[in-house]
């Protein structure tokens, strides 16, 4: 009888480690569907906003990082202002994506029917306002009170920055807003007072200083007609591929691939929010992100995650 007893109790205690071994497995499959079914999602859905940002993206000028034996005479040189790039089509006003803003009526009244190149900008700081400002489809009459439209360029007007400069300037003077400003433009002597004058800037709250070449042409494209110059490396790439997280991480986004304008690409892992890594930036957008130099590939080395850029 004993033993009939302890072989029930043998038996019920191998099913009892069968069910729960299954029950593991079981759970392990649900996770494991779990996290395929979520990232499958994210990229079909966002499959249609990145080739929707690829094809109405504005024509606008974009900038490289300002690098040693730059001959500095050949550039103007104003404040990089952390705004919203933004893109006066002559009819509408669009962000670097392509998306449409929605200002308030007076914001634009008396705009001309000509491009105007600029940074809608909410102060020195005021990123994150400037972006729900610009981000609402019915605008916010108190927030967009705000708001400047820093013009920097006449995107189809022929010849040299140097040339277009003055036209820049009776442009903006005619719409005669307060609102619409023309970007201060100087001349620095050289590398020092260069390094000066962002010191300066950066230490009043601004993000850096652009540098224009005065003999370029207005092309939608990126070059070292412009560059930026800041105190912290940061640089954008393009968003190409979602990495599944692990651990704390499973079921959302673990890292994302992202590729450089050079075609060099890396994941990006760190940087980001708990909120940020459950709906992470769609594909095909641009991402901004720091880093401290790059190895000897050229990838950059510790990168980390700063925020979107601009496509709103």
């Amino acid at each position: 009888m004993a033993r009939q007893q302890g072989l029930r109790m043998m038996q019920a205690i191998r099913q009892r480690q069968t069910d729960v071994a299954t029950q593991k497995t079981s759970m392990s499959i649900l996770k494991f569907a779990f996290s395929l079914f979520f990232f499958c999602f994210i990229v079909h859905t966002n499959s249609f906003a990145a080739e929707a940002i690829e094809s109405q993206r504005a024509p606008v000028m974009l900038a490289n990082v300002y690098h040693p034996g730059i001959d500095l005479s050949a550039y103007w040189v104003s404040e990089k202002y952390d705004g919203i790039r933004g893109y006066w089509d002559g009819k509408r006003l669009l962000t670097r994506g392509g998306e449409e803003v929605y200002p308030p009526a007076w914001f634009i009244a008396g705009w001309p029917n000509v491009p105007l190149d600029g940074e809608l900008w909410a102060g020195r700081g005021g990123f994150s306002d400037a972006v729900s400002t610009a981000r609402r489809q019915t605008p916010d009459d108190t927030a967009w009170r705000k708001m400047r439209f820093m013009v920097f360029d006449v995107p189809t007007q022929q010849g040299t920055f140097d040339q277009r400069l003055p036209i820049l300037k009776s442009t903006v003077a005619a719409i005669n807003l307060p609102w619409v400003q023309v970007v201060k433009q100087t001349k620095v002597d050289g590398h020092r007072a260069l390094q000066k004058m962002l010191s300066a800037i950066t230490k009043e709250g601004g993000e850096g200083l652009m540098l224009h070449r005065g003999a370029s042409l207005y092309r939608a494209e990126r070059n070292d007609d412009l560059l930026k110059v800041k105190l912290h490396d940061d640089a954008e790439a393009r968003v190409i591929a979602y990495i599944p997280g692990k651990g704390k991480h499973a079921g959302r986004l673990g890292a994302l691939l992202v590729e450089m304008p050079n075609g060099q690409r890396f994941k990006l892992g760190t940087g980001f929010s708990d909120a940020q890594r459950a709906q992470p930036p769609i594909l095909g957008s641009l991402v901004t992100y720091r880093f401290r130099g790059v190895n000897d590939s050229g990838i950059p080395r510790f990168a980390s995650f700063l925020r979107v850029r601009e496509e709103l």
